[in-house]
C-alpha cells in the first residue's frame, strides 16, 4: 500500500526535512515507486505537484527536498499501486474546490466494491478508489451543507460519518485539509509527533541526515508532522488508534 505524509503548523514552515526522508520510500528505503505527490497551501492557493516516476528518480522531487515551500498546511503521498495504471491522474494528492476554498485528499489503503453513485459536480478523473472516495466525500458534504461551511465541530462529525461509511470497503487511512485545518482517518497505521519549544534535534530513519530544530525556530512555532510510520528514530510518535479521526488546527490535534 502506499504510504501519507502531512503537515500542520501555526507559522508558515517549510517540509524539506521530512519529505527528504519520507521520499527514500518511494523506491529505496521501501518499495512504493508508483508515482508521488505533494500540496501546499499558500494562503487561498495551492502548489500541487505529482509525478508518475518514483519520489527516489523524480527531478520535481529533487526539487521539493531543495526549495524551502513555507505553508500551513502540507500533504504528500508515495504510491504503490493497487488499483488504477501507473499514471499521473492516479497520483496523489488529488484537489478539488468546494465553498470557495481548495480541498486536498490523499489516501493509503484499498476499498473493494466501492462504487458510489457520483451524479454531482465532483467526479474522478483517473480511476483510483482513492479519487472516488475523495469525490463521494465532497459530494456528500456538499448536499449535507449546501453551499455554506458548517462550524468546525458540525462538520468534523459529518467528516466522521462519510470516513466510516467509507471505510466499510477496507482500508481507509487518509489526509484531508481545506488549508485552515488538516483531517487524519487511521484505519491501521498512522503517528504523528508535535514538535515545539523547546525544540531539539531529530534524525531521520530513512536517510543520514538530522536537524537542530532549536537553531532554525522559535519559541512561539508549533510543527505537527503526521505519516504512516516515523520518520525519526529520536522522537517519541503517537499512534492513532484504528477507526480514529483527528483535527490538526496551529500544528495541535483538537480534542
Amino acid at each position: 500500500m502506499c504510504q501519507l505524509l502531512a503537515m500542520n503548523c501555526n507559522v508558515p514552515t517549510d517540509i524539506v526535512f521530512s519529505f527528504t526522508g519520507f521520499a527514500h520510500r518511494g523506491g529505496r528505503t521501501d518499495t512504493h515507486h508508483d508515482g508521488w505527490g505533494i500540496a501546499f497551501f499558500e494562503g487561498s492557493g495551492v502548489r500541487h505537484f505529482v509525478d508518475h516516476q518514483a519520489a527516489i528518480a523524480s527531478p520535481i522531487a529533487e526539487l521539493i527536498k531543495h526549495y524551502p515551500i513555507k505553508s500551513l498546511n502540507v500533504i504528500a503521498h508515495i504510491r504503490k499501486a493497487t488499483q488504477g495504471q501507473v499514471a499521473l491522474e492516479n497520483c496523489h494528492p488529488f484537489v478539488r474546490e468546494m465553498w470557495g476554498r481548495y480541498w486536498v485528499f490523499a489516501h493509503n489503503g484499498d476499498l473493494k466494491g466501492f462504487e458510489p453513485v457520483l451524479d454531482g459536480p465532483y467526479r474522478p478523473v483517473g480511476n483510483t478508489d482513492s479519487e472516488r472516495a475523495f469525490c463521494f466525500l465532497l459530494q456528500q458534504l456538499r448536499d449535507r451543507f449546501g453551499a455554506t461551511p458548517p462550524a468546525m465541530p458540525v462538520l468534523r462529525a459529518a467528516i466522521a460519518d462519510l470516513v466510516a461509511i467509507i471505510a466499510r470497503h477496507g482500508t481507509f487511512n487518509m489526509m484531508l485539509s481545506d488549508g485552515t485545518a488538516l483531517f487524519a482517518h487511521c484505519s491501521t497505521k498512522l503517528c504523528y509527533v508535535v514538535r515545539k519549544y523547546p525544540f531539539t534535534a531529530a534524525c531521520l530513519a530513512d536517510e543520514d541526515l538530522s536537524v537542530d530544530f532549536s537553531q532554525v525556530t522559535t519559541p512561539n512555532d508549533r510543527v505537527a508532522i503526521i505519516v504512516t510510520t516515523p520518520l525519526t528514530t529520536n522522537e517519541t510518535w503517537t499512534e492513532f488508534a484504528p477507526g480514529e479521526l483527528k483535527v490538526f488546527v496551529d500544528g495541535l490535534p483538537q480534542s
